[in-house]
């Protein structure tokens, strides 16, 4: 079915129906939705000013987003390419630095969210 220009919630079904293939089937988008719900429960109980709601949740997005761009291009790949190839590793490779990167920057953010609650 064509995605494209169909009704909204159509698409929203699309979307969701990719984020819960991605929650069965890839164990680090798992990990990471289990430190989303924790980081929430945090927030929560921290009840920090709305900024850091707004950094905290953008990072936790984005690290989420780079999950499922990494996984929709491992399978695409492997579905057009499926032998070892130079240059679908180099691919592979790069999204799953895309979801470090995204990591590494939403810890850097854990640690400056803790030191301005608890201080140092």
């Amino acid at each position: 079915m064509e995605h494209k220009n169909q009704p909204f919630f159509a698409r929203l079904r699309f979307a969701l129906a990719g984020l819960v293939f991605g929650l069965r089937s890839e164990n680090s988008l798992k990990f990471h939705f289990i430190v989303l719900v924790a980081v929430l429960a945090v927030l929560v109980y921290v009840r920090p000013d709305p900024l850091w709601w707004a950094i905290v949740l953008l990072a936790s997005a984005l690290v989420i987003t780079a999950e499922l761009v990494n996984t929709a291009l491992e399978h695409l790949v492997d579905h057009v390419h499926p032998a070892i190839h130079p240059t679908i590793k180099i691919v592979k490779d790069c999204a799953a630095a895309a979801v470090l990167v995204a990591s590494l920057g939403a810890l850097v953010i854990a640690v400056a969210f803790a030191i301005a609650i608890w201080g140092t």
